[in-house]
């Protein structure tokens, strides 16, 4: 039933907004110059001919071929259109979008029940319905861009395996990166996830314990009062399933040499080593085929000579590490009713408090590694300074550009925007997790040298699907982005402008 609202409730509001955005911007605009004419390319059968100003690979229109294909003995017989290239038209081309973000907000709401079944399954519908309105992914539904196929490609794969159909992930991976090729780190994330959830599943005793917050020595008698407990946990454990343990699980043996506690992500990557050393042959059963698509794709690049198909030269790989603090600045006031409130500043204060020399000191470190990141590897792409299209344009001249110190003095809202993404989404995950979704973003984001907000779209789609939040918290969301996408859209539609040195209609754009 959820489902059925769902999609109910994303066509009652995107067909009537596409209809009038497809009224009233009738010609391919922006990126669309390029996209709309490649997959009408494809639909006149020709496969060669590649526009050289692209930069992803085909996977937009090879789905645009099979949403378009069923439609055609339809409308045809209705007289609509009498050849299969004019049912191509801007016009249905955008409409691809609108199918896929159906099926992403499909996707919201079966990995929310996923991750959190107690907690999500009453809510997953409405908090599905809120993050198909994030104003990046709203946006681009009624045009031809490859973000919302992107982003929905990459979900089904992060489904697929949080369901343990790991080689449908590795498949539905391939699919994410013909959609836009830094996808391929964010298949490897969702595999290290998936090893992860492997070795937690299937792995030793040791893992459960840990997972029950009950990590201590069974054989110590210095332990904290839990040790006859998780010994008698333990060897419960043994006696049930003794054959598994014997060939896939820690021994008392081992644990004996584990010390009192661990804790932390020292804590998690010990024991994250042990159970990948006992089940290293159904991981390597299980994940071989993200391997084999890692390979692929590294293959491809070596015969390519980049990561990008088209217009190498504007798109090539930089140290740009002050992205990610933008990213970080982005996705927390993108979360503004959670992360900046009163309550959240006394939680992170108080979290601060109980260890407060190591919060210094790590506080102390942000603020030089934010320092180092806006000095020297803030980069400013031309693209960024020639068109005044775009947001980013006037976020870049009017705030970060006001005065020379003023990218100094947004370090410290740099560092508070991380500081509260860790401390909120580590109330329901791990270490290890944070780590690799870190680092994910990382190798996503500071390679890219154009500030572009399209770009931080999976990496926050994440952090809101792992983050708990409370009701009315989601409530306040939902508010801010229908007051910024009434925003964004009526600039897009109604308020046009015109360049001196070119002809044609501008409109303001994400």
């Amino acid at each position: 039933m959820g489902r059925l609202l769902l999609t109910v409730t994303i066509l009652a509001w995107a067909v009537p907004i596409s209809m009038l955005v497809n009224r009233i911007v009738t010609d391919p605009y922006m990126d669309e110059i390029f996209h709309a004419p490649q997959a009408q390319r494809y639909c006149k059968g020709d496969f060669k001919t590649w526009d050289p100003m692209i930069t992803t690979l085909p996977g937009l229109y090879y789905v645009s071929l099979a949403y378009v294909a069923p439609l055609f003995p339809w409308v045809q017989w209705a007289g609509i259109v009498s050849s299969f290239q004019d049912l191509c038209s801007t016009a249905i081309l955008r409409s691809v979008n609108i199918a896929l973000a159906v099926i992403c907000c499909l996707l919201f709401h079966d990995i929310l029940i996923e991750l959190r079944p107690n907690a999500y399954t009453k809510y997953a519908t409405r908090w599905a319905f809120v993050f198909s309105l994030y104003p990046l992914h709203w946006f681009f539904t009624f045009l031809f861009y490859t973000d919302v196929g992107s982003t929905t490609a990459v979900m089904a794969m992060y489904l697929a395996c949080l369901k343990r159909s790991y080689w449908l992930s590795a498949l539905l991976g391939c699919l994410a990166i013909i959609f836009r090729q830094t996808n391929v780190v964010w298949m490897a994330f969702v595999a290290c996830i998936g090893v992860v959830q492997y070795t937690e599943k299937f792995g030793g005793e040791y893992t459960v314990a840990m997972k029950n917050n009950i990590l201590f020595n069974p054989l110590s008698e210095t332990s904290d009062g839990n040790s006859k407990a998780v010994h008698t946990y333990l060897r419960h454990r043994q006696n049930v399933n003794s054959k598994k343990i014997a060939s896939n699980t820690l021994s008392d043996e081992n644990l004996h040499h584990t010390r009192s506690k661990y804790s932390g992500v020292v804590g998690e990557l010990h024991v994250l080593a042990y159970n990948l050393w006992w089940q290293k042959w159904g991981i390597l059963t299980n994940f071989f085929p993200f391997l084999l698509v890692l390979m692929a794709f590294s293959a491809f690049v070596i015969y390519n000579g980049s990561i990008v198909v088209g217009a190498k030269d504007a798109h090539a790989v930089s140290p740009h590490f002050a992205q990610i603090l933008y990213f970080g600045l982005a996705s927390a006031v993108a979360l503004a009713p959670l992360h900046f409130n009163i309550d959240q500043a006394v939680a992170l204060h108080q979290s601060f408090m109980k260890g407060r020399t190591r919060f210094i000191i790590c506080c102390l470190l942000s603020l030089v590694a934010g320092f180092v990141c806006v000095r020297f590897f803030s980069l400013v792409h031309p693209y960024l300074l020639a068109d005044n299209r775009h947001y980013p344009f006037y976020i870049w001249r009017r705030v970060i550009q006001t005065h020379w110190l003023m990218k100094y003095l947004l370090i410290p809202l740099y560092v508070y925007s991380w500081w509260s993404i860790f401390h909120v989404l580590g109330k329901a995950q791990k270490k290890i997790w944070l780590f690799l979704f870190f680092f994910a973003a990382v190798g996503v984001l500071v390679p890219a040298p154009l500030i572009e907000f399209r770009y931080y779209t999976i990496p926050f789609y994440l952090i809101i699907l792992h983050s708990p939040v409370k009701e009315r918290t989601w409530i306040l969301i939902g508010m801010q982005y229908i007051i910024v996408n009434l925003a964004t859209m009526s600039l897009f539609l109604f308020r046009p402008f015109h360049w001196d040195h070119e002809s044609g209609t501008q409109r303001f754009i994400w």
